[in-house]
């Protein structure tokens, strides 16, 4: 009983596969495989290589942002920020390393920056308060 894969993104369906045969994402504490009759899961996943396998494609890489995986019977849904499709490992992981990762980092800054004009603000808030 092959599984039935579903990669999702914030706006569109990235791959929507039949005949998945096994999944390797990666998580937080490691590579996570699945096969078909794994029990019902969630798992967060990492930015990082997504393999599955069908019949008909092989083995097949995507390089996926942060997200999630639920497996409920033979159905897969992964949704994640980001996807990008590939045959060459190699250029993917590059692309995690490129893109997922240094958006991250830029994220991080941005954050910063805004929690500290939050601060700022709530501080001129309180003195108008205080007046």
């Amino acid at each position: 009983m092959p599984m039935n894969l579903k990669i999702l993104l914030p706006f569109q369906v990235f791959a929507e596969r039949a005949g998945v045969s096994r999944i390797v994402a990666e998580t937080p504490e490691g590579a996570f495989g699945l096969l078909p009759r794994r029990l019902d899961c969630v798992a967060a996943l990492t930015p990082g290589i997504l393999t599955y396998e069908t019949e008909d494609e092989g083995e097949v890489y995507v390089a996926v942002d942060e997200g999630v995986l639920v497996k409920s019977g033979a159905e897969v849904v992964i949704s994640v920020r980001r996807a990008l499709g590939g045959t060459d490992l190699g250029r993917l992981r590059d692309a995690v390393e490129r893109e997922f990762l240094t958006l991250d980092e830029q994220e991080r800054s941005v954050r910063s920056v805004l929690a500290k004009m939050e601060g700022e603000l709530v501080r001129r808030m309180a003195g108008f308060h205080d007046e």
